[in-house]
């Protein structure tokens, strides 16, 4: 599945962020912080990630139905379903 260009972009964007949130977490540890306050800013950069990953999913949905790379049948429910059930 390849990523369109929009979505790429907007993936892009929030790796970006989540990468700046986790030198964040890794900074909180190194300074002694309080663990509430760093387990909290680490679900953070984890939803930052589910959502990268969701809107690769779901702009390549109908890609993954339809297209495939090298003559290869479309993706299957069931692959799909393992997809979804990746970042779950």
């Amino acid at each position: 599945m390849k990523v369109e260009e929009e979505a790429a972009s907007a993936v892009l964007n929030r790796l970006r962020r989540a990468q700046g949130q986790l030198a964040g977490v890794i900074a909180m540890i190194e300074a002694g912080r309080d663990c509430k306050d760093v387990v909290t800013q680490l679900a953070a950069v984890s939803r930052a990630l589910d959502r990268a990953g969701f809107k690769i999913l779901a702009s390549g949905m109908r890609q993954c139905l339809a297209e495939s790379e090298a003559g290869a049948p479309p993706m299957s429910e069931q692959e799909l379903e393992k997809l979804f059930l990746t970042l779950a």
